[in-house]
């Protein structure tokens, strides 16, 4: 028969694997979009990926680090009241900056830049890594939408993430940018890279995208000794454009069109991924800490 003090043994040791089993749940999937180049539409794929993850009851949180040119608000048409320079100060919390978008989405306005976090203090890196972790409480994606290019910040974004999504487009430039991009971040990641999956955005057909995926995947294969995985194409579609101008998202106003059914298929490619993240750097925040150290370096 149990006693007073067995019975506390219980509630102790149950509420120990409760809080246990929480910080085990309690760790987003971080999944940083990127291209080598502008203009090959890495922004709405973003947006609209986020969208078809809360259709799959997904909870997801985008940032948008493409700083200076707030693409996300913009293709939202939602004018944010804070942006994430707020949080970097000091000023906001994480839960402060969030702004509601459609289809339960929330996501976080780049701001101005990132300069902050180069002389951060000891004392100001802790509260801006446990004011993020609020993040892995309340999303299950988050989508890191970067700038284009190889600049310092992005590369520092990718080098930081456990997985890397790269748009291009069959255009020359952009297949020789996005090979660049990867290239870059091997030769600085000291052998320690992100998963690289690659989008080919604006193809004619499969036949193309696979062309495309395909120079890029063997020079990366052949020179850097780097695998990408294949999440299919995109073409071309005027209801895209028209979404556009109306800053609306695509897979909202034009459920039926031919880039909704191709952001289907990616997201269902995404859905059956496993992501191996070890305990340490799983989450938004193991991925803000790596961020913050690599910046400070």
């Amino acid at each position: 028969m149990m006693d007073q003090a067995d019975n506390l043994r219980n509630l102790i040791n149950r509420n120990n694997l409760e809080q246990a089993n929480k910080k085990v749940e309690l760790s987003s999937r971080v999944i940083t979009v990127t291209s080598g180049k502008g203009g090959v539409g890495k922004t709405n794929f973003s947006l609209n990926l986020a969208i078809q993850f809360s259709r799959f009851n997904k909870k997801v949180v985008i940032i948008d680090a493409d700083f200076g040119l707030a693409n996300i608000e913009v293709l939202f048409g939602i004018l944010p009241k804070y942006n994430l320079a707020d949080v970097l100060r000091g000023e906001k919390d994480v839960e402060e900056v969030l702004t509601d978008g459609p289809m339960g989405i929330k996501f976080i306005s780049g701001g101005s830049g990132l300069k902050e976090l180069s002389n951060i203090t000891e004392k100001q890196l802790n509260y801006f890594i446990n004011n993020f972790s609020y993040l892995d409480a309340i999303s299950d994606i988050i989508i890191i939408d970067t700038g284009a290019g190889i600049s310092k910040s992005v590369v520092n974004f990718i080098k930081a993430s456990d997985e890397t999504i790269i748009v291009t487009t069959p255009e020359p430039t952009s297949i020789t940018d996005a090979y660049a991009l990867i290239k870059t971040i091997k030769e600085e990641s000291f052998g320690v890279i992100p998963d690289f999956k690659v989008v080919v955005n604006r193809a004619d057909d499969d036949d193309e995208g696979d062309e495309i995926f395909n120079k890029i995947s063997r020079a990366s294969s052949k020179f850097l000794g780097v695998h990408l995985q294949n999440l299919g194409y995109i073409p071309y579609d005027k209801f895209l454009v028209k979404a556009v101008k109306h800053q609306q998202p695509a897979t909202l106003c034009f459920p039926n069109c031919e880039f909704t059914k191709s952001i289907e298929k990616i997201t269902n490619i995404l859905m059956d991924v496993t992501v191996e993240q070890s305990s340490d750097k799983s989450g938004i925040r193991g991925f803000m800490k790596r961020l913050v150290n690599i910046f400070g370096n």
